[in-house]
């Protein structure tokens, strides 16, 4: 008996020691559940620092039209003519532009699903946008259109005739990349003031224009000191010198013909097409008859070979990304 009872004891001290275990396993399994993983850590610190604006999640602007209630950070933002800022900022549109006579945007290699702007709106509405911005491109109709996919901010008439600093920095507002805006305007800053000092190193004041080739046409156009495309970059913030002809322009664009080419006495031309490029099959008629032509062959900067054929995509457009490609073209053709 006595055994027995010393072989019952050990059973149930063995017991003992074997719930004992089980319940500080059961314990650290608790625990380690309950732990927070590092991602909830790093959620929970954004959270705590985000600014009641942005807890709200939602923000009232004004634009155009007037007040519109709109996302404090989108996530699905479609920017009609206004890519050229979203992809600057990092931020990849849900859709790019697109028309059936001009193209979309080719320069900034998209990819995107196309909407033409001229047809329906399946594609927009199939992209899910939470926010749309647009430029003076949405009247009221069209407005009205998209306000019913996603809230629609339109660019005020003061900002959109404005720089592209200025536009960069209001679409930059509206998806919350401020501090990246103010970044890339440093950067851009500082290599236009490094590009104006050698550009006056390399041609001082010999002048430079900017030309079209109407593709089909007999005609060029000739844009202006006033074309906020090319004129606020070339004339103004490089301080390159305009030739008569096109200093004295009003027009934001004119026509010219081949007989007056010789009177532009531009040392240096940019020139672009109207539309493709110029190796599209479809131009070369148009481009083989003006090189062709004995008044452009005997126009003082083509026989020098100071005639630059650059890409239209991004020189008929003063978004911000299109202008640094201006630069690089300049830097291209000019300073080496």
């Amino acid at each position: 008996m006595e055994g027995l009872a010393r072989s019952r004891s050990s059973i149930l001290k063995g017991v003992a020691v074997l719930l004992i275990a089980m319940s500080a396993l059961a314990g650290c399994g608790k625990a380690q559940e309950e732990k927070p993983t590092a991602q909830a850590t790093n959620q929970a610190e954004a959270a705590a620092t985000e600014t009641p604006a942005e807890q709200s999640e939602t923000r009232v602007v004004k634009d155009h039209f007037g007040e519109v209630v709109i996302p404090v950070k989108p996530k699905r933002v479609a920017a009609i003519y206004l890519e050229d800022y979203l992809v600057a900022l990092g931020v990849e549109p849900v859709v790019q532009w697109f028309h059936p006579t001009w193209g979309k945007q080719d320069y900034l290699n998209l990819t995107a699903p196309q909407f033409d702007i001229t047809g329906d709106i399946e594609a927009l509405l199939a992209a899910e946008p939470d926010l749309i911005i647009s430029d003076g491109y949405a009247d009221a109709t069209i407005y009205e259109k998209y306000s019913k996919v996603a809230p629609t901010y339109r660019l005020t008439d003061d900002i959109q005739n404005g720089s592209a600093t200025e536009i960069l920095r209001m679409v930059a507002d509206l998806v919350g990349e401020s501090d990246k805006a103010e970044e890339l305007l440093r950067d851009y800053d500082n290599k236009i003031a490094d590009m104006k000092t050698r550009l006056q190193a390399a041609i001082g004041d010999e002048t430079i224009a900017v030309l079209r080739l109407n593709i089909g046409e007999k005609d060029l156009n000739l844009l202006g000191i006033k074309n906020r495309f090319v004129g606020s970059i070339l004339y103004k913030e490089l301080g390159l010198s305009a030739p008569k002809l096109v200093a004295d322009m009003d027009n934001f664009i004119d026509s010219i013909s081949m007989e007056m080419l010789p009177e532009l006495g531009a040392d240096h031309i940019v020139i672009l097409t109207s539309n493709g490029t110029w190796s599209s099959p479809e131009n070369k008629e148009s481009i083989d008859s003006l090189m062709d032509n004995p008044i452009w062959k005997s126009v003082p900067a083509v026989k020098n070979g100071h005639v630059y054929q650059v890409d239209r995509s991004y020189w008929q457009t003063g978004a911000f990304s299109a202008n640094l490609l201006k630069l690089d073209d300049l830097e291209k053709y000019l300073l080496q």
